[in-house]
């Protein structure tokens, strides 16, 4: 317990700090302006590049996996869709943001830290699908269902048009890109600009964590609202699970799925909802309030959640795929 202790608390440490920083201090959060650039368009990139740049390319193009767990992300999505269909009173909008706290994971800021942390280099290709796939889902489907909301100002057409811009110009998905084609020619960077990625690569996780903590304290909340406990609720404890079965049932006849891949995707389904709820209700200028609070909420929760989830996955405690390969 000591070890999973260990590599659960500076995770959430870091963020705890960031929290405590951004309640206690008089910095606008203009002042993030420049460390969040520095996360998305620097740090982060050079991280996925380098995690992907050095994996067998066809380790990168596991169908199976790639429909398993966006296919879980999806249901997620669906099924807190429809409950923020019904409790917000039919409005898209605002069920459309109540979906992303439901089930789009952490898996930029939190993910490839923990991942790795907890189970080594072999977690690396899994959470970059993951990631990838993912987010092109949310970044897709959000759009989408915004301007079905009339929420978009745009037209359906400028709409898909813009959807695709933002997929292909996303720093995250263009560093990943280079790195599958890093991976497909065998590409090996000199020496210097190996170095200068290793150095930008760590200091992705400790100022994505310390970032989100200060985001987070400076989000308002002044009343929680009633979808938000039921959305985490499927985020930290239904979201895991079905990705475990699925990956079990999508496995089975085809040699299942790697251990370290099943409890990668197990992790990564199994984080707090991903900071970018906020940034797209801020976007859209509906659910405000509440993808604030459930952010901070989820992340609270995820303390326990998380920490529990390392300590089965690091005692060899999840249960054996649940039909035969």
């Amino acid at each position: 317990m000591a070890d999973v202790l260990a590599l659960a608390l500076p995770f959430f440490g870091v963020i705890f700090l960031g929290f405590g920083c951004g309640r206690f201090s008089r910095i606008p959060e203009s002042g993030l302006a420049w460390l969040s650039f520095f996360i998305i368009y620097i740090a982060l990139p050079a991280l996925f590049f380098s995690l992907v740049a050095k994996t067998p390319f066809h380790e990168l193009t596991n169908g199976r996996f790639i429909l398993a767990t966006t296919l879980s992300t999806a249901t997620c999505f669906a099924l807190s869709f429809a409950i923020g269909l019904w409790l917000r009173r039919g409005d898209v909008a605002e069920a459309s943001i109540a979906a992303i706290l439901g089930s789009y994971s952490n898996v930029g800021y939190m993910g490839p830290g923990l991942t790795l942390g907890a189970l080594g280099a072999a977690a690396s290709v899994p959470t970059a699908l993951i990631f990838v796939f993912d987010s092109l889902f949310f970044f897709t489907i959000v759009p989408l269902l915004m301007a079905v909301s009339g929420r978009d100002r745009h037209g359906l057409a400028a709409t898909v048009l813009l959807v695709l811009r933002r997929v292909l110009t996303h720093p995250f998905n263009v560093a990943t890109f280079l790195g599958v084609a890093s991976a497909y020619f065998e590409f090996q960077p000199p020496l210097a600009i190996e170095r200068m990625l290793d150095f930008l690569r760590n200091a992705a996780a400790p100022c994505a964590l310390f970032t989100l903590g200060v985001s987070v304290a400076l989000r308002p909340m002044d009343r929680l609202h009633g979808e938000v406990p039921l959305l985490i609720a499927i985020k930290l404890l239904l979201h895991p699970v079905l990705v475990f079965v699925v990956l079990s049932v999508v496995g089975a006849g085809h040699g299942g799925f790697p251990p370290v891949w099943l409890a990668t995707a197990v992790l990564m389904a199994g984080l707090p909802p991903a900071l970018n709820a906020f940034i797209m209700a801020k976007q859209y200028d509906t659910y405000v309030e509440a993808a604030s609070g459930g952010v901070l909420i989820g992340t609270v929760v995820s303390v326990a959640t998380v920490t529990a989830l390392l300590y089965a996955v690091q005692h060899g405690m999840l249960p054996a795929p649940l039909l035969a390969p």
